[in-house]
């Protein structure tokens, strides 16, 4: 993709609408059509669910899995809550009756969590 006045000595390249880097260098979190997504801009959800046997999980969805990275949240949250847990069809799951603690983490990484359920 050329940048502006391509292929002159003013050439100038294509820049991040969000942090006014270059394109090949921005690292700005993108969804699958390549948009720039925000954490302020995700809704996260975050609900608990009774599993057989009884457990409790508490479950974030709402989460867009291109523009976030599951894997590294998932760490971040079972380090916070001492627990296990793990990403299945792009919900992040954390072993034990952890909802509000989740919350206010997601709330100081920028998301706009809410609690849901009962």
């Amino acid at each position: 993709m050329g940048g502006l006045f391509a292929g002159t000595p003013w050439e100038r390249p294509v820049t991040c609408a969000a942090c006014g880097k270059a394109i090949a260098e921005c690292a700005c979190p993108r969804d699958a059509a390549g948009k720039v997504l925000l954490p302020k801009d995700q809704q996260a959800r975050v609900s608990r669910e009774r599993r057989a046997g009884g457990k409790w999980v508490t479950v974030i969805s709402g989460l867009d899995p291109a523009a976030t990275d599951l894997g590294t949240l998932l760490k971040k949250l079972k380090a916070e809550c001492a627990a296990g847990g793990g990403v299945s069809e792009g919900k992040v799951e954390v072993q034990g009756d952890h909802r509000d603690r989740v919350v206010e983490i997601l709330k100081g990484m920028g998301f706009p969590a809410k609690a849901s359920g009962g």
